[in-house]
């Protein structure tokens, strides 16, 4: 079988990258300096990369009893009172919702936190509890007597 002209100039292409490929694997050995070395990078004080290693006689000592791991302080906040009126409140299925007179927020209450007279139209006061579907309202009073419709 005879070969084509095309099948002994790609071999010889490809023999001539190997040796090319070997060279270059030969110059690298003989400079001595390893890629590896190449590749490392440091980060100073500052964040900053560099490729020189931190000197270590400069090392600052901590004492582990200087670091301070808290939370900061929660400032007191003012107890507002939100007012409201009682917009929907079924006694069977045992919860009710309120509109809020400050904004057209509505919060949800359960009975166990209302008190046993509160009809739909009461105007109350009350404050806010994180809940499991957005705020509650707890800890709700009748303020006024007078039912508004």
């Amino acid at each position: 079988m005879a070969i084509s002209f095309n099948k002994r100039e790609n071999e010889k292409k490809k023999q001539q990258k190997k040796l090319e490929k070997q060279k270059r694997k030969e110059v690298r050995k003989e400079s001595g300096k390893s890629s590896f070395d190449d590749m490392i990078a440091y980060v100073d004080e500052n964040g900053m990369i560099t490729s020189t290693p931190p000197d270590m006689r400069q090392k600052e000592e901590i004492e582990q009893d200087e670091i301070l791991i808290s939370v900061p302080k929660r400032e007191e906040e003012e107890a507002v009172i939100r007012r409201g009126r009682v917009e929907y409140f079924s006694s069977s299925k045992g919860y009710g919702f309120i509109k809020d007179m400050a904004n057209t927020d509505k919060y949800f209450f359960h009975i166990s936190d209302a008190p046993q007279n509160i009809a739909e139209g009461c105007m109350v006061t009350f404050d806010l509890e994180k809940g499991n579907r957005g705020m509650n309202a707890v800890n709700i009073v009748i303020s006024d007597k007078d039912i508004v419709v």
